[in-house]
């Protein structure tokens, strides 16, 4: 369904590009980021004709266009050959090295796409001479002692490697003789990821050892370069800064930012906590076709706009992860989350959806070694291979049909006999020669480093039978994320989502709104009920509803 965060619509190139008033408008939005900049920031430029030259032509131009911006980026091209890369220990090309006389931080392809955000705060960081890193942050990099050699495997498609590219930056810029980066684009170097079973991103290794899949806030990624493993949790040892608000919002996406607007609007002092990527579903969809007044527009494109809407609003603050909820005597609310506490008169939950996993052998030791969850992020890895999509709705034809259009040969495994996907879906995967195995449900994911083969069985046969891929794609529809209404008593259907009766749950001054509600998972739906939900709570906390006449409580 084009307007849904979960079914997504065919992904194309987009050949529209910027008009010349949006470049400019960019080019001057990257001067004013650009204007704190007191120091030259050196980047030397590592190539090798005839070596990966569509990246080299890449990675030239954009860094020529970004010292065009600003006099204090200092481009150096040198070749692969020269006698500088065997100092700095440069292979590939191309190579970006960031100010080499300072720190040991390079990038392994080109400032493309999604990673082009990172490059901005990079060149902030280095311009300013300070790695920006927390407090909480700098404690932790002050108890590792042996040096740390750090591999982050990222995409320009996914937009959640930013956030954990800049983590390793800051680390990188903050331990100077201890920690080293190597930033690797997977689509310039694939090999360098099939030896690391790197098959998502962002994923990290240090000292060759696996800390971190999917991007981290920033303290937990330090504490998995500390611990030189797969941390979960942090929480800092004293207490973080109290924010004071009216209403705490937990969920960064369309009905959560949304709820920003109206409820600051209204005159309500609100905060937004999100503990991953802001936008949620909407940033991996490839292109949203029907969300009004915008007839093409890629999901990212539209998650960014409704963020930097939000910006104007209400405090954001990501990468935080509500750990713990207490209700006060006062009827307030205090919020712990991995870095601070909040209190507040109410709380909404708009904590969306997650994806939903098989349940089979094989998909949870095997995920980001084949099994994926995200075309978007992960396509790339799949280029020439073969992989299988399970599901049957528009989610599963819309990537799909986004996997064959990056020249990845695709099969859809669907258990029913016949797909939920919207008609004209299905007939582009008609026209796509995509083959779609109907009557059929995966047994088991087979592989020892990452996936080889998938044990598939007929309905009707019941017969097993063996078919070799590279990858499996899942996309079989989303679960609500209930875990935190949960451990707040706040009561469920029974299909597991939040129980509201306009946008109240029975845990008094506790709301919710959007996917975790159930219903139609549309972009537009959420975003109508975040703003239902902040006027109801504005309401209500001017009028508590459970109070009488009196002002007793009811």
């Amino acid at each position: 369904m084009d307007n849904d965060k979960h079914d997504h619509e065919h992904s194309h190139e987009n050949g529209h590009g910027h008009d010349e008033s949006s470049i400019e408008d960019t080019k001057e939005e990257l001067r004013r980021l650009f204007s704190s900049i007191k120091n030259k920031v050196y980047i030397d430029l590592f190539t090798k004709k005839g070596d990966n030259d569509v990246y080299n032509e890449t990675a030239g131009k954009v860094l020529q266009w970004f010292s065009r911006i600003t006099d204090k980026i200092v481009v150096t091209p040198y070749s692969l050959s020269h006698e500088l890369a065997k100092k700095y220990n440069v292979t590939h090309s191309p190579t970006l090295v960031f100010a080499p006389d300072t720190y040991n931080i390079k990038w392994l392809g080109a400032p493309a796409g999604e990673e082009g955000r990172a490059f901005v705060e990079f060149v902030i960081l280095l311009g300013t001479g300070k790695s920006g890193i927390s407090k909480d942050s700098e404690k932790i990099i002050s108890q590792i002692k042996d040096k740390r050699h750090v591999k982050l495997f990222v995409s320009p498609t996914c937009p959640y490697c930013p956030q954990q590219a800049v983590n390793a930056f800051k680390a990188a810029m903050a331990a100077p003789g201890l920690v080293s980066l190597e930033l690797i684009d997977v689509q310039a170097f694939p090999e360098i990821a099939d030896a690391y079973d790197a098959q998502s991103v962002p994923q990290a290794f240090a000292n060759d050892e696996l800390i971190a899949m999917g991007a981290q806030p920033e303290e937990l990624f330090c504490l998995s370069l500390e611990k030189l493993s797969q941390e979960n949790i942090y929480i800092p040892d004293d207490d973080a800064p109290l924010v004071e608000a009216d209403l705490v919002i937990i969920g960064g996406g369309p009905a959560g930012l949304t709820a920003g607007i109206y409820a600051a609007r209204s005159g309500l002092n609100s905060v937004l906590l999100e503990k991953s990527a802001l936008g949620g579903q909407v940033t991996q969809t490839p292109v949203v076709e029907n969300y009004p007044g915008m007839t093409h527009v890629g999901g990212k494109a539209l998650a960014d706009v409704m963020v930097t809407h939000a910006l104007e609003y209400v405090r954001i603050y990501q990468g935080e992860e509500v750990i713990d909820v207490q209700k006060e005597d006062s009827g307030s609310f205090t919020i712990t989350t991995n870095r601070r506490k909040f209190t507040a008169k109410a709380i909404l939950l708009a904590t969306g959806a997650k994806h939903r996993q098989l349940k089979v052998s094989g998909e949870s030791r095997l995920s980001g070694r084949g099994v994926s969850y995200c075309s978007t992020c992960d396509g790339p890895f799949f280029k020439g291979k073969k992989v299988i999509i399970v599901g049957g709705g528009d989610s599963a034809a819309t990537e799909a049909l986004h996997l064959k259009n990056i020249d990845v040969d695709v099969t859809i495994v669907h258990w029913q006999d016949k797909l939920k996907a919207q008609s004209h879906l299905v007939k582009q995967l008609h026209a796509n020669d995509i083959e779609i195995l109907f009557n059929t449900q995966v047994k088991e994911i087979h592989g020892e480093k990452s996936v080889t083969k998938v044990t598939l069985t007929n309905n009707f046969s019941r017969a097993p039978q063996d078919l070799e891929v590279d990858g499996v794609f899942i996309a079989i529809g989303y679960e609500p994320s209930v875990e935190l209404a949960r451990k707040l008593g706040v009561e469920l259907t029974p299909y597991g989502y939040v129980r509201q009766e306009q946008f109240r749950t029975n845990v008094k001054g506790i709301y919710a709104a959007g996917d975790v509600t159930g219903g139609y998972n549309q972009i537009v739906i959420a975003s109508g009920q975040g703003s239902g939900a902040a006027m109801t709570i504005f309401e209500d906390l001017v009028n508590p509803y459970w109070k009488d006449s009196s002002g007793e409580k009811a």
